[in-house]
């Protein structure tokens, strides 16, 4: 029996309880949603913010632990943009810096 609803996106990532994609290693970070209309809303509203997904409501059954058991993704989470501009800037000073 179903306990659970996950999102999971086209790279086989879950949507986080942080509000941002998760690979699924640790199951107790992926946001489970207890009742199958809850899940559809939010994967709606996450589609309507990123066009390019392409994301789908899974079923999961709950651990003893009470987490849901999920495949984690096989593909690596994607960079963070700002984390990216920030060490690409830090790499640019550094270059420029005189020794």
């Amino acid at each position: 029996m179903t306990d659970v609803y996950v999102i999971c996106n086209q790279h086989g990532h879950y949507w986080g309880k942080g509000k941002a994609w998760v690979d699924g290693r640790d199951p107790r970070a992926v946001m489970r949603c207890k009742h199958a209309d809850e899940a559809v809303n939010t994967l709606f509203e996450l589609s309507s913010k990123d066009v390019d997904l392409r994301g789908e409501v899974q079923p999961a059954a709950l651990s003893e632990r009470g987490e849901p058991v999920i495949k984690p993704s096989a593909v690596p989470l994607p960079v963070d943009d700002d984390a990216a501009v920030d060490d690409s800037a830090e790499q640019t000073e550094s270059l420029q810096a005189p020794p």
